[in-house]
């Protein structure tokens, strides 16, 4: 075993693989072709002298040992990019928190905190990305988030069911709401009952794997109308503006809505709990990571109150 042997651009694919899940995603977003990275996997495992991911029919994930060179990998690359960065002049980045978030998350809670940040931490840089659940924690897991905002349904399941465990704590909870066209009938009181959504059109996202989800009311007899699909939730409020439907939004979302939509409660059956979590692996947090948590908490605080 020779690890000193590996590169760094090997240590870059790895880290991309264990972030986008497949071999083929890695390949496109670092511009190279699959074989070139299956040889760089392949280069780092022969040092390593053991598989550093296990093949799955959906995908790849680390095998333990793949978790102990991402670890490395993240602080070897972070240090590469320092030295990189003040070699062409560039201002150092201490301090710099990279937080993912999914995409509602972005809309009202990020901006509230990141200003928050800037006037007691103005030290504290953040570089941000949004995505949805499964991309944002192979990011923590692969080193290249420090954080993650994730949102969460009931029951309320850790996030993945890798090792170690990820530190969670919930930053809100709250019911679930429906997004109504302002000239809508339903649009004339502050909240519906869960009777009058049965029948109505629905604007909903998809995931991944290509179902309708997140827009249409849970719970509902019967399948839902789903008229509209998109993964943006802007483009899907812009719709229900537009009169072409309703959909679901998480409660935080209500601050940031566009003109002719009104967002509801809902009554009249089981309450729809949604909850705002952030994410991070457990180890002690850096300064400048443990106060991003607290801008985040800051906010989410005054927003559920």
């Amino acid at each position: 075993m020779d690890f000193t042997a590996v590169s760094l651009t090997g240590l870059r694919v790895v880290r991309e693989i264990a972030e986008r899940g497949t071999f083929s995603a890695a390949a496109d977003s670092l511009d190279y072709t699959q074989s070139a990275v299956s040889r760089q996997v392949a280069a780092v495992e022969r040092a390593a002298g053991t598989p550093v991911f296990e093949r799955r029919r959906d995908g790849v994930r680390p095998t333990a040992a793949g978790r102990v060179i991402l670890r490395h990998a993240a602080a070897v690359l972070d240090e590469i990019d320092a030295a990189d960065r003040e070699l062409r002049g560039l201002p150092a980045e201490t301090g710099t928190v990279r937080l993912g978030a999914f995409p509602t998350a972005g809309a009202v809670l990020l901006p509230q905190a990141l200003t928050l940040l800037r006037r007691t931490h103005p030290g504290i840089s953040v570089v941000t990305r949004d995505g949805g659940t499964p991309s944002l924690v192979r990011g923590l897991r692969a080193g290249s988030l420090d954080l993650a905002i994730l949102g969460s349904a009931p029951p309320f399941r850790a996030p993945d069911s890798e090792e170690p465990a990820l530190t969670i704590e919930t930053l809100a909870e709250r019911n679930l709401c429906v997004a109504v066209p302002a000239t809508h009938p339903l649009a004339a009181g502050d909240w519906v009952d869960v009777g009058d959504l049965q029948g109505q059109r629905w604007i909903a996202g998809r995931s991944s794997s290509d179902e309708p989800q997140l827009g249409a009311w849970p719970g509902l007899a019967g399948r839902p109308d789903i008229v509209h699909t998109s993964r943006d939730w802007l483009t899907k409020l812009r719709l229900v503006a537009a009169g072409c439907g309703l959909t679901t939004v998480p409660a935080v979302l209500a601050a940031a809505v566009p003109p002719g939509v009104r967002v509801l409660a809902v009554r009249g059956g089981p309450e729809e709990r949604r909850r705002v979590i952030v994410a991070h692996l457990p180890h002690r947090l850096p300064e400048a990571t443990a106060r991003v948590i607290e801008a985040l908490r800051a906010v989410a605080g005054t927003q559920a109150s």
